[in-house]
């Protein structure tokens, strides 16, 4: 059961904590892999009319110069993880050129390598932070619907998950891929939480909106739609391998912001990672929609996971 992530590192200390995040959870784990990529913007410097000297050059001088540094930043990257428990079988490092968007090209290598998650290094709050999020962790937000993104700020110490339970099929997506990630690490423990919003909030789907992915007879068995999945979700994380004892069920709270409710449990509980389905892109922001993209803004040290 190969687990394949892809992790953007540019050198920074925002993918030193994308490092470190995954050293914590993953370093002794056999089937997971990670492959390092770094892009190579031509943004800026770039000696366009080289091409027209040598067009069978592939790349200009500028881009032969950024991409010994991106190579030297995936090299040192690949040792601090060898460094911490993983194997070399466990790692690989690529770059990619970049003409124009950067997050484009990220999305779009991602898709190409059938990866299990993408992993992208945040640079938080305030200005500069903004200034990042707003050209290229925005930008994964709104493309990446199809690879499982986490987005890492700070410096994350728990191995401890929120899980979001809501009665929609994305919810169910959200535990799948956590028990899948998670699979056999006795390490880590998997809170359940509903957050009860004072005002709107999607109803329950109905059954039959489950049965494509789950089967009917699983969903007749399982499905406890009167009370928001609870059941349903550690049932999943059950059978995709993680013992009853490491999952636990919090008591729902009301709050006139889930986002705000959510990060405020993860903070009480110890929790680094929060985990959250939501609606595709062809889809209305609903409540899932909203509260993720939130949820994210707002996370400090904090790794929020959004699937679906």
């Amino acid at each position: 059961m190969e687990k394949k992530i892809l992790a953007a590192i540019d050198g920074s200390i925002f993918s030193s904590n994308s490092l470190d995040y995954l050293i914590r959870l993953f370093a002794r784990d056999p089937e997971f892999s990670v492959d390092l990529l770094g892009v190579v913007s031509s943004a800026g410097g770039d000696q366009n009319w080289m091409f027209d000297v040598d067009p069978l050059r592939d790349q200009t001088p500028a881009m032969d110069a950024k991409t010994r540094v991106a190579m030297a930043y995936l090299n040192d990257a690949k040792k601090r993880l060898l460094r911490n428990g993983f194997a070399e079988e466990q790692i690989n490092i690529r770059t990619e050129p970049s003409h124009a968007d950067i997050a484009k090209t990220i999305y779009f290598a991602a898709m190409q390598g059938k990866y299990d998650a993408l992993l992208i290094g945040r640079r938080g709050i305030g200005k500069v932070g903004e200034m990042f999020f707003g050209s290229v962790s925005s930008r994964l937000v709104e493309m990446c619907h199809e690879v499982p993104l986490w987005i890492i700020d700070g410096d994350i110490t728990e191995a401890r998950f929120l899980l979001a339970v809501h009665a929609l099929p994305v919810s169910l997506l959200a535990a799948d891929h956590l028990a899948f990630i998670l699979h056999k690490n006795q390490d880590v423990e998997v809170l359940l939480y509903h957050s009860l919003q004072i005002f709107g909030g999607d109803p329950p789907a109905p059954p039959e909106d489950f049965y494509e992915r789950w089967g009917k007879e699983w969903c007749e068995q399982h499905l406890d739609l009167d009370n928001n999945l609870f059941g349903a979700h550690a049932r999943i994380l059950i059978e995709g391998g993680i013992d009853r004892k490491q999952i636990r069920q919090l008591p729902e709270q009301k709050d006139i912001d889930a986002s705000h409710d959510l990060l405020r449990q993860a903070n009480a509980h110890r929790c680094g990672t929060i985990v959250l389905g939501r609606r595709g892109r062809e889809a209305s922001k609903g409540w899932l929609g909203g509260v993720s993209e939130r949820t994210m803004n707002k996370a400090q040290d904090k790794a929020v996971w959004l699937i679906g």
